[in-house]
């Protein structure tokens, strides 16, 4: 659940930067939005969950 928050929040603030500098547009961050709540019901999410597990599991492990 952590993990989750952390990533929603990154991602709202790379649409947040993306529309300030008018590179993506509204109806686009709408569309994004829609399709992430609907991947979220489909058998494809747990799939997506793992593979965001992974990610952070590999970032995790990175010592700098």
């Amino acid at each position: 659940m952590l993990v989750s928050m952390s990533a929603v929040l990154l991602l709202g603030l790379l649409i947040w930067f993306l529309l300030r500098i008018r590179y993506l547009r509204w109806a686009d961050a709408l569309i994004c939005g829609a399709f992430g709540f609907l991947l979220a019901r489909t058998v494809a999410a747990p799939v997506v969950q793992a593979f965001l597990d992974g990610v952070t599991g590999i970032l995790g492990q990175l010592r700098f």
